[in-house]
């Protein structure tokens, strides 16, 4: 069995910082692409960045020069730091990952994380 796990999350004034972790256990053979999903309240669920083991890739525009993904492989962790956060970034962080345990690579979630940002 495979465990996405992320944390990090809170509340925090605009402009501040966070990071989240998202830790991934249990049966893993190969630990494929990596990502941050992110959903606002009454929004579609968006791609924020990912991290295909080649280097990372920030996709949403609205948080380029802020976000960054990062991963430690030796921890199969991932990681999203997150500066200068707007109010516009609330929303519940998910990770997101392509886990082989034998042979084909599956799609695994965690629980979700919640940020929120004041004004």
């Amino acid at each position: 069995q495979v465990q996405l796990v992320e944390s990090g999350g809170g509340l925090v004034q605009a402009g501040g910082s966070l990071r989240l972790s998202c830790a991934a256990s249990g049966s893993i053979f190969a630990l494929n692409a990596m990502g941050w999903y992110r959903q606002a309240p009454g929004k579609h669920r968006e791609l924020v960045a990912t991290d295909t083991n080649g280097g990372g890739t920030i996709d949403a525009d609205s948080v380029k020069g802020r976000f960054t993904i990062s991963r430690d492989n030796a921890k199969n962790t991932l990681y999203l730091q997150m500066n200068r956060l707007k109010p516009e970034d609330t929303a519940v962080y998910y990770c997101a990952a392509d886990i082989t345990q034998r042979i084909s690579p599956n799609q695994y979630w965690g629980q979700g994380t919640q940020v929120t940002v004041s004004s």
